[in-house]
């Protein structure tokens, strides 16, 4: 079994780190940045299309 991960960066801050997608909400949900406490819908705070996409699969 393969361990996916979700790179997140806030567009506030630019914190970069990693989260475990099963342990994430759905894309269109809010989420806050651990660091400065921003607020966006999460898919805003993926890298990429790449991660975004990811996600989506476990959701």
């Amino acid at each position: 079994m393969v361990e996916a991960f979700i790179r997140l960066l806030c567009p506030e801050c630019s914190k970069n780190w990693e989260e475990n997608p099963t342990e994430l909400t759905d894309h269109r949900r809010n989420y806050s940045c651990p660091s400065c406490h921003a607020t966006r819908r999460l898919a805003e705070f993926m890298r990429t299309e790449r991660d975004l996409e990811t996600l989506k699969q476990f959701h």
